[in-house]
């Protein structure tokens, strides 16, 4: 069985580091007197399912098998993997599941992908899949046609309500991303989305990762 997820070493860090400017009597920069670490993770293509599409997928009975814990609070990347089949027979490999299941299918890809399959996808918020494409996926012990569901997911910011009232945002608001580094960037549209059970992390996926040579040294700074 997967060992329950461990403190993030980000975590334990901001905690160290705001202990050491509380001790010193210092002025802490803002990223350090916000009450969580920031996280830009690189959310690569991926897709969620429902139990249904599982068991279509991997057979009668199957449940998705956590293979690695993620940043958020019981998320999981599972054992898990199918196979995407676009246009003209185009097809992902290995395509991730992300656990546990939801109560619907989706697909996210990136616009390198997109363009890969000869999709056709907007950019839009994760469960707001009405009108978009739909795709064909492949198990061991079936396939499922996807009617809508293949979208780029729009950079959002998980956060805790502790975070939402520090930065003075709401959830559905929009904040900035500053990025560092020798491609610096900011991303000016980053969609918050707010629970009591997220911790502060942005998502992009791995074009505009690539795009800001995003490393996990390069300096971040979330803005409203």
């Amino acid at each position: 069985m997967l060992a329950p997820p461990q403190p993030h070493p980000a975590e334990i860090e901001h905690l160290v580091r705001r202990a050491l400017y509380q001790r010193l009597g210092r002025v802490a920069p803002l990223q350090v007197r916000a009450p969580n670490p920031l996280l830009v993770n690189v959310s690569a293509r991926h897709c969620h399912l429902t139990p249904e599409a599982v068991e279509i997928l991997f057979g009668k009975g199957r449940k998705l098998t956590p293979k690695k814990w993620l940043y958020q609070k019981d998320q999981f990347a599972a054992e898990e993997r199918v196979t995407l089949i676009g246009p003209r027979s185009r097809v992902i490999s290995n395509l991730r599941i992300l656990g546990p299941c939801r109560d619907f299918n989706q697909v996210e890809l990136a616009l390198t992908d997109s363009i890969a399959l000869g999709f056709e996808i907007p950019v839009r918020q994760s469960g707001n899949i009405k009108g978009t494409t739909g795709c064909m996926l492949m198990g061991p012990a079936g396939f499922l046609e996807l009617t809508e569901g293949v979208i780029r997911a729009a950079p959002h910011v998980h956060m805790h309500p502790d975070d939402t009232a520090f930065y003075g945002v709401k959830a559905g608001d929009f904040m900035r991303l500053r990025i560092g580094g020798p491609c610096a960037v900011t991303f000016e549209r980053l969609l918050v989305r707010e629970h009591v059970d997220f911790k502060l992390e942005v998502h992009i996926d791995t074009d505009e990762a690539n795009a800001c040579d995003l490393r996990p040294d390069t300096p971040v700074e979330l803005l409203k």
